[in-house]
């Protein structure tokens, strides 16, 4: 165990609300009192892998599949524009028969018609992928590394590898896009040491966003039995990240909510900047079923109402990266598919 690895395990065992207090304070230093609000539309559930713990996998014959339509996804951001959301996440299962140019479509349609940031989160793929993405405009690209210790990460995705995972961070980053990572809480067997390697490899990684969210067991999953992810220990880990990593963007996760009622407010109370609403219609939103939630309460609304007792304002910007200069992405159209 490295010095830095102690140093971290030592954090994270610390009393709640001085722990809190301390990276609440930083978040106020390095983020500023707004909140950023980002748009998720999970246009496909669609998905190639077999991870253990998700609802989206393969072997889950249960769950319908379904895609949207460029035209539908442009309506749904219409709706959200007028909301005030100014970045949109594009999301999906990680489907390996996904047509490129169809994506690039979708993201320069956003792109071309409202001003908003676009962020992808469609898993590992090929690096011309990425730049074909690039060129029609995505800004950012959230690619969680689930679990930064191999053993554990290989245990509970049998079709993928971690090195896999963090060759595509680092081809995004050559790309220029704003990056994102992340871990999930409270996998069976995950020790405090593996997660100070998760906070480790995010500041290692030099990323602009850190999304780290409790485990919730899917009923339709081998982790079915499993104990959902301890939401102080969740809390800590967020408040410890925002300690290590300084100006990163730090989203209070919607599995937060998915543990208690009031998750996610409690995590912009220690070192969350970022909150997301669910964009999705309501017709599609119960299938993309990565984990048993009140998905249909994920609202702008609802978002709203936890900043108006907060007593936080809503971020008027898109909430680019705070490490680096960005600059306007040009949007090229692609070929027609």
């Amino acid at each position: 165990m490295t010095t830095e690895h102690a140093e971290i395990e030592r954090l994270l065992k610390r009393a709640h609300e001085e722990l809190f207090d301390e990276a609440d304070a930083a978040r106020q230093q390095w983020c500023g009192d707004a909140v950023h609000l980002r748009g998720i539309v999970e246009f496909s559930n669609v998905c190639s892998r077999n991870c253990l713990y998700c609802g989206l996998r393969r072997d889950n014959a249960a769950l319908p599949r379904y895609t949207m339509s460029v035209e539908e996804v442009l309506a749904v951001v219409a709706e959200a524009e007028k909301e005030g959301v100014r970045t949109i996440v594009l999301q999906s299962g990680e489907n390996d028969g996904e047509q490129v140019k169809q994506l690039a479509q979708m993201v320069f349609a956003v792109k071309r018609e409202f001003d908003a940031a676009v962020t992808l989160c469609v898993g590992a793929k090929p690096t011309d992928y990425y730049y074909v993405w690039a060129e029609a405009g995505a800004d950012r690209y959230l690619l969680k590394h689930e679990a930064a210790t191999p053993e554990l990460y290989n245990k509970f995705h049998p079709d993928s590898r971690i090195e896999e995972r963090l060759a595509a961070l680092a081809r995004l980053r050559a790309l220029g896009y704003q990056v994102g990572t992340g871990c999930i809480i409270g996998l069976p067997g995950q020790t405090l040491r593996d997660l100070a390697g998760d906070i480790l490899l995010a500041r290692d990684l030099d990323v602009d966003m850190a999304a780290f969210g409790p485990f919730v067991p899917h009923p339709d999953t081998p982790l079915c039995l499993a104990d959902p992810g301890d939401l102080a220990l969740s809390l800590r880990v967020v408040a410890v990240a925002r300690l290590v990593l300084g100006p990163v963007h730090i989203p209070a996760t919607t599995s937060f909510d998915a543990i208690e009622p009031d998750g996610r407010e409690r995590a912009l109370r220690c070192g969350a900047n970022v909150i997301m609403a669910n964009l999705t219609p309501a017709r599609y939103r119960r299938l993309y079923d990565i984990y048993p939630s009140d998905r249909l309460a994920n609202s702008i609304e609802r978002v709203k109402l936890i900043l108006e007792r907060l007593n936080r304002p809503l971020a008027e910007d898109q909430g680019h990266s705070l490490k680096r200069p960005v600059e306007r992405q040009l949007c090229r159209e692609p070929q027609k598919v």
